[in-house]
């Protein structure tokens, strides 16, 4: 059995004025309020290069509000105050005997709770509809503090390289607010939503610069127990505002274990890109970099291309932003052709990043007690695209990023296992040698290769 660790909870520094209303008078996140508000700013220092989770090289004004006390004791105070719809705390966790150590939560209320999906599940874009549910209709209550890079460059205070936080700081004419909010139906301890430019009202679609965002705070948490996540409209987003959802598990995710295959690497700056093995969801990982951009530039291209073809997909930030798994997915599209059994569909489970990375959240009590490891396989397994198809996504995709060059079979006497090691050590003629060159883009054909 898994247990909840506490906290000290930090006081909340977003205080209650009721004799300073301004804006709508609702202290929402919308443009009315937002611009006047004060609210608590962390305001970090991007790297230089890609070495997330080095804390040697980080420093923050008052060492109290690094990020993961500042977040969870914020966290916490939310809890206390009555905001969220549950107790996640009082769920009961455990992780399935088996090979790969998929986790089981027990989360009997939240498919009553949570908020319904609003918008069609065929379609991976879709305009942002102010008239439905978004995030700029959530009061300031629910927000932990912005998140936002720190663009100060005092040096004579030595401010350039620090970063920074801010009890209260108003959002300037010419920002672009992000938040960090809870999420009010949490699966995990730590539950929060990274709203990036919320002003904006962006649909959710993923592009570059938002990528970056929620890889610098992966990067802050420097906890290989936080992970950031995304769903795509389609694959069980439930909210178009565009949003990333993060939380904390003490033990490794199955997906973060599985074995995986080199397929192409880019030499100009070292992003590689593997094919995840003997896993239920097809899925490629994403690692390397010579900064968080270089790996955000690659897989938000990726990301880019799925969407505006109509495929469905999720996105795991593991290992302080250190490593990304992209996961093509085509669950409601099996589920509107009536190719998934009724026996999961009353489980009434949707696989989503969490689910598909390895932390089933079920909410029978009876499929929790008989969970088994034939059984989340089982259920994941539903999800992923056939070999065939995901093949020809996979060659759209190494298209679609440019100046790869693949991995041929092992020859020369390596074998598969010890071929990254002889890749990492191999001189640049050697590399030509292991590699063949894959840069010309392929014909992408119109319409959707999942949905039809």
């Amino acid at each position: 059995m898994l247990t909840i660790k506490r906290v000290p909870t930090v006081v909340s520094n977003y205080q209650e004025d009721s004799q300073d209303v301004a804006g709508c008078g609702r202290k929402c996140l919308g443009k009315c309020c937002l611009p006047v508000s004060k609210l608590p700013l962390y305001a970090f220092k991007p790297r230089e290069d890609n070495t997330a989770g080095n804390k040697n090289e980080r420093t923050i004004s008052d060492p109290e509000f690094s990020f993961n006390p500042l977040l969870l004791g914020q966290w916490e105070d939310r809890m206390n105050r009555g905001l969220f719809r549950y107790d996640v705390t009082a769920c009961e966790t455990k992780v399935i005997p088996g090979q790969h150590g998929f986790i089981a939560q027990l989360n009997e209320g939240r498919h009553l709770k949570k908020r319904p999906t609003e918008f069609r599940v065929d379609k991976v874009l879709q305009p942002f509809d102010g008239n439905k549910f978004n995030f700029t209709k959530v009061g300031q209550e629910e927000v932990l503090f912005r998140f936002e890079e720190n663009c100060d460059e005092d040096e004579d205070e030595g401010n350039d390289s620090r970063t920074r936080f801010f009890p209260k700081s108003s959002v300037l004419p010419s920002a672009k607010p992000s938040v960090v909010a809870i999420n009010v139906s949490p699966i995990e301890y730590g539950h929060v939503l990274l709203i990036p430019r919320v002003l904006d009202c962006l649909p959710q679609r993923m592009d570059g610069e938002s990528l970056l965002l929620a890889l610098h705070m992966a990067a802050e948490a420097a906890n290989p127990f936080f992970r950031v996540g995304y769903n795509s409209l389609g694959a069980f987003a439930t909210i178009n505002h565009l949003h990333f959802q993060a939380y904390y598990l003490n033990v490794p995710f199955p997906v973060e274990k599985a074995p995986a295959r080199l397929v192409a690497e880019k030499i100009k700056n070292g992003v590689k890109i593997y094919e995840l093995c003997d896993y239920p969801v097809r899925g490629l990982v994403f690692e390397g970099g010579k900064n968080l951009s270089d790996l955000s530039d690659e897989v938000s291209t990726c990301c880019i291309w799925l969407q505006n073809n109509n495929i469905p997909y999720n996105l795991l930030i593991s290992d302080s932003g250190k490593r990304i798994f992209l996961f093509p997915q085509c669950y409601a599209e099996k589920q509107a052709l009536g190719e998934v059994s009724q026996e999961l569909l009353d489980t009434q489970v949707n696989p989503a990043v969490w689910e598909i990375s390895g932390h089933m959240v079920l909410k029978r009590k009876k499929d929790y007690e008989d969970a088994s490891e034939d059984y989340a396989w089982k259920l994941l397994a539903v999800v992923s695209l056939s070999e065939e198809r995901f093949e020809e996504v996979k060659a759209y995709l190494l298209e679609a990023v440019d100046g790869f060059i693949l991995a041929q079979e092992p020859k020369k006497g390596h074998t598969a296992e010890n071929l990254d090691d002889v890749i990492a050590t191999a001189t640049p003629a050697e590399k030509e040698d292991l590699f063949q060159v894959h840069g010309t883009h392929a014909h992408v054909h119109e319409g959707c290769l999942v949905l039809q």
